[in-house]
């Protein structure tokens, strides 16, 4: 990753994508390693982590990650998913987060030296040549090393730089647990 040390910075995290692409690659992102880690890069001057929210769930099992985020450095953007039946009745859930995070990337563009964009999606191409087209330097962060790769073609050729994100895993990834370290007992005499 290139970056320069006098270089304004900001964080644009598509929370679903991230989630995904890291789980594919078997890893869970520690995100206060990742904002130290972008912080250390350059001036960080926001982190976004977009994400959609099931409101009428008694317990969500993404909030606590939500509420984390939001005290310890990003600026968190969710909205309520929607839900809707498709055309064979099936009941569907819909919580497309690209336009608020396209809205914020080109508000705070003149802000910015460098956008970090943390996502695969394609839908994305035209945003990242928009914003190159300002001056500033965007570096796509996703995966090719997943089966199949979570980044879409066209967006990984549009990009200044391509990160994947398997090559960041020893500086972003959550340590393991203490149980998940320690080999399973073996035999009956458990203590």
């Amino acid at each position: 990753m290139q970056f320069y040390a006098a270089e304004r910075v900001g964080l644009f995290i598509d929370g679903s994508n991230l989630y995904s692409a890291a789980r594919a690659l078997g890893f869970d992102i520690d995100y206060k390693k990742l904002l130290q880690l972008f912080a250390s890069k350059g001036r960080l001057i926001r982190a976004f982590y977009y994400t959609a929210l099931m409101e009428d769930q008694e317990y969500s099992p993404i909030r606590p990650l939500v509420d984390w985020l939001d005290y310890n450095g990003y600026t968190m953007v969710t909205k309520p998913t929607k839900e809707f039946t498709d055309a064979t009745g099936r009941r569907k859930i819909k919580g497309n987060m690209d336009i608020e995070l396209a809205i914020d990337v080109m508000e705070m563009c003149q802000y910015l030296d460098h956008v970090v964009l943390f996502s695969g999606d394609g839908d994305f191409r035209r945003l990242v040549e928009a914003v190159q087209r300002k001056g500033v330097r965007v570096t796509v962060v996703s995966t090719i090393r997943s089966q199949p790769p979570m980044v879409a073609d066209e967006l990984r050729r549009q990009a200044d730089t391509f990160v994947e994100l398997l090559d960041l895993e020893s500086q972003i990834a959550r340590a393991q647990s203490y149980r998940e370290e320690r080999p399973a007992p073996q035999g009956g005499n458990e203590e």
